[in-house]
């Protein structure tokens, strides 16, 4: 073999080596925080719903994601502790429910997504700049039942007047207590 051909071979060699060793080295499972209110005893069937919910979306834990579990056991105190923690640990994005909750998730992180099953008015309650751009690091469900029936109603009386035909149909329901 000649000088020059070896050495070429034995440099490309060297380049393509950091990718087969990248490639060789696990790669780090997306995590999941999930800042739990109470005990695994209390809400352990809601814990269990979300993992059935992300196996059927093909997300198991421990093979294609990994969720840390945090239980606040009833304390508010512990949620902002354990939102800094999760941002300590890195985590990929934080899962919780309960307005107290999402603001200790939101102080200790504007980068890391949080995500949460219900929240009170997340624009009254500094969660989201507004819902027709929400901007920021939150997402979630909210209970708002008198800005959307507000909203509804509105959005009835406007269709009511501006539509006469009977090819659109809409459905308005409304729970009062």
């Amino acid at each position: 073999m000649k000088r020059r051909a070896f050495i070429t071979l034995l440099g490309g060699a060297a380049a393509a080596w950091p990718i087969a060793a990248r490639a060789q080295q696990t790669a780090k499972l997306p995590t999941i925080g999930y800042l739990g209110t109470a005990t695994p005893a209390t809400q352990g069937q809601w814990a269990a719903a979300f993992v059935q919910r992300l196996r059927e979306l093909g997300w198991i834990d421990a093979r294609t994601v990994v969720v840390e579990y945090r239980w606040a056991e009833g304390r508010d105190e512990r949620f902002a502790e354990i939102a800094a923690e999760f941002v300590r640990r890195k985590v990929d994005v934080i899962v919780t429910s309960g307005t107290p909750q999402v603001l200790a998730a939101k102080q200790a992180t504007s980068a890391i997504p949080i995500v949460f099953a219900t929240a009170g008015d997340p624009v009254a309650n500094g969660l989201i700049d507004s819902l027709a751009r929400p901007g920021g690091n939150v997402t979630g469900l909210s209970l708002q039942s008198n800005d959307i029936a507000q909203a509804a109603r509105t959005l009835a009386r406007r269709g009511k007047e501006q539509l006469r035909s009977r090819e659109a149909i809409g459905l308005l329901c409304s729970h009062r207590k």
